[in-house]
């Protein structure tokens, strides 16, 4: 039996992969407070995944 989270990328490989292109997208320009929101957000999942609070990845 394979386990996943239902919401969201899981692994911190994905949540880095999820951060760069949110940040790639952005290039050259300060982010908004929305953008900045969703950045810190992104990060708390990345730091809570490489803790290992996350212990499933998605399926590939």
């Amino acid at each position: 039996m394979s386990h996943t989270r239902t919401a969201g990328p899981a692994c911190p490989e994905e949540i880095n992969h999820a951060i760069r292109s949110f940040l790639a997208a952005r290039s050259s320009r300060a982010l908004t407070g929305d953008e900045r929101q969703e950045y810190a957000r992104l990060r708390t999942e990345w730091l809570a995944a490489t803790r290992g609070r996350v212990r499933y990845c998605t399926a590939a």
